[in-house]
């Protein structure tokens, strides 16, 4: 289907909100006390979901000026939705939607859209060169129920078929933004009403696709009898019709429209326990579309369309919860999977692993996470213990002096002293880890919080979670049993959490290590189940200890995001020479190092020996040398290949 001028596979116009999920399940709304904030909206999660499927995707809408529109904006990018027609509206908010899951049929939400940003789309805010530019451009209903969107929407459905540009219909019927319920049942889902089928069919003529359940086909076609709604559609449009029919499936229909739903083109669905059906249909939509702007037979389209479906109802959330093209592969390509989909490991994993946002081909980070070492060294000198944090603050300074802004960098920032620089670098582009692990302790304890999953609930989730074990392969069985079950509600709480984890492990000194300790460690830890998205080991000059790491992760985790080197204080031109010896491994990123680059710094600018800007400025000098030298070794390997 795609074209020589179609640069977008798709283009979805109309609403977009944030959807604020209670995470209480089981409950009425009025007893949720916390929330997950997403990106909502039917448009902008068909238009996420079409882009973790592979196609190129864009989304017109409005959104305010204020800190939800901006974190819908921010979030379309990081999800490679192209945001060129998101128009900051400074007059009105961005529309807000409270969700709850009480039961398996029971969704109670609450639409705050009274004169918000979406639903001021106009016409003029469309460039017309970009809907020439899109194969398809997908509408819905929701933007029907208003005069302006409603010739908005018009407009893009005659811009895209005078282009040659498909037009996609998602009936997207919500009764409550028609003003036909009370404002607490925004989970109806259907209500007839005459004036509103009549307006809804004005669209019907401009139509290749349209997509509905069988509620949003009775509203469509007038008639609470399905086939009499289709045959009534069927009169106004040739175009291709799909119903969906949940755990049934959907039935589509090229021609007339046969005496059943079984006489279509039907596809399957997919026994998976439901958990949450919100979502559901801007998944099946986002499938669909996969295959049928790829041409691909209307069996399969339908194939992917209820995948996608089954696998977002077993999550919580609507956008986050959609499929990656990796995971949706991984799913079809095994179809015995437990019926709580959700308490599939491998598919959980595949998801979270292909849903981060940003790839880290490098990562050069400075680690001033240190606790116990700089209450040490103050207590030494005789410092004042409140200058700690300031350093760190200057710390930040010198990495942003030498990355200018190159999310290539990073940070490693505790909570403790480094709570202002944390703070600092929220407004900064780069990586920023932060410890949870008590300092020094073996077996492994956590700082703050006895119940880690409630302290990291706490942090930012760009915040990555940084955990040191001193581990070794060959620990008496207790001490190692202590340590695993610390790493394993470590890691259960990160995926609750939805942070991701850095393991540091460095082998306990005195104890036998050789190229094969490191790897043997990693490999005891992926039996626990645990999968970091990140390693951080010591530098070793070991080629044939780097070359068994990374035959272990390759094995266990393919995914991984991969490792950085830490420095234990080691010489510059020691981490110089094994920077050397590692760059030929391609899952080492680059290195996460302390010590080496600030001890003698902070220790001068403890004492009083030089000011702020001196230390700022040693920092990124020293910093600046080991980026420049990682890059260099790199290059090297890559020049030989």
């Amino acid at each position: 289907m795609a074209q020589d001028d179609k640069t977008l596979d798709l283009l979805a116009i109309g609403r977009s909100s944030v959807d604020l999920y209670g995470q209480q399940v089981g409950g009425r709304l009025e007893d949720m006390a916390s929330f997950a904030k997403y990106v909502g909206g039917s448009p902008a999660n068909t238009a996420v979901g079409g882009a973790r499927l592979g196609l190129k995707t864009a989304l017109a809408t409005r959104v305010g000026g204020d800190h939800m529109g901006r974190f819908i904006r921010e979030q379309l990018e990081r999800e490679g939705v192209d945001v060129r027609g998101v128009v900051t509206d400074e007059e009105r908010l961005t529309a807000l939607v409270i969700l709850g899951i009480r039961d398996r049929e029971t969704f109670p939400l609450i639409f705050y859209r009274e004169n918000c940003a979406d639903m001021a789309l106009s016409a003029g805010d469309l460039d017309e060169a970009t809907i020439r530019s899109a194969q398809a451009v997908l509408i819905n209903g929701t933007h029907l129920s208003q005069a302006g969107v409603f010739e908005a929407s018009m407009t893009a459905a005659r811009l895209a078929r005078a282009s040659r540009g498909k037009v996609v219909f998602d009936i997207d019927y919500r009764p409550v933004l028609w003003g036909l319920t009370a404002r607490d049942a925004g989970e109806n889902r259907f209500v007839a009403h005459d004036a509103v089928t009549e307006i809804l069919q004005q669209v019907v003529p401009l139509c290749d696709l349209i997509v509905g359940t069988e509620e949003e086909i009775h509203i469509l076609g007038g008639s609470t009898d399905t086939i009499a709604a289709l045959r009534a559609i069927r009169a106004r449009t040739a175009a291709l019709l799909v119903c969906k029919r949940g755990p049934a499936g959907c039935s589509a229909f090229r021609g007339a429209i046969p005496d059943d739903l079984d006489g279509g083109v039907v596809g399957p669905g997919f026994p998976v326990e439901v958990f949450n059906v919100l979502g559901a249909g801007d998944a099946f939509m986002s499938g669909f579309l996969r295959g049928w702007l790829r041409a691909l037979s209307l069996e399969r389209c339908c194939e992917l369309a209820n995948a996608a479906g089954a696998i977002v109802v077993s999550r919580h959330g609507c956008a986050p919860a959609m499929p990656t093209w990796s995971e949706m592969l991984a799913f079809l390509a095994e179809r015995d999977r437990p019926f709580r989909l959700r308490d599939d490991v491998e598919l959980e994993h595949v998801h979270w692993a292909t849903t981060r946002t940003r790839d880290y081909a490098e990562l050069t980070v400075l680690a001033v996470d240190h606790r116990t070492q700089f209450e040490d060294m103050v207590r030494e000198l005789g410092a004042d213990p409140a200058r700690i944090p300031l350093f760190k603050g200057l710390a930040l300074d010198a990495v942003h002096a030498v990355a200018a802004g190159d999310p290539r960098f990073g940070v490693l920032l505790d909570g403790r002293f480094g709570a202002d620089a944390l703070a600092k670098a929220a407004d900064l582009p780069y990586w920023i880890g932060r410890p949870i692990e008590e300092p020094r302790s073996r077996p492994l304890a956590f700082e703050s919080s006895p119940d880690v999953a409630t302290e990291i609930a706490e942090w930012p989730l760009n915040h990555v979670v940084k955990v040191l074990v001193p581990y070794h392969p060959d620990d008496e069985p207790e001490l190692r049993g202590r340590q695993d079950r610390q790493l394993l509600r470590l890691f259960d709480a990160c995926r609750k959490t939805c942070h991701e984890l850095l393991v540091e492990v460095i082998p306990p000194s005195g104890m036998a290590n050789d190229s094969t300790t490191v790897a043997r460690a990693l490999e005891q830890i992926y039996d626990l189940g645990v999968r970091p998205d990140w390693w951080k080991l010591e530098a070793l000059d070991d080629a044939a200890a780097w070359r068994n790491i990374a035959a272990v992760i390759e094995a266990r985790d393919p995914l991984c995001r991969g490792v950085v080197l830490l420095g234990l204080s080691a010489p510059q031109e020691d981490l110089l020479a094994a920077f050397k010896v590692v760059a030929p491994i391609p899952v080492v990123k680059g290195f996460a190092v302390g010590r080496t680059i600030f001890n003698d710094v902070a220790r001068r600018w403890l004492a009083g020996e030089i000011g702020d800007g001196e230390a700022v400025a040693a920092l990124a000098q020293r910093f600046q040398v080991l980026v420049d030298a990682w890059r260099a070794a790199r290059a090297g390997v890559e020049r030989a290949a």
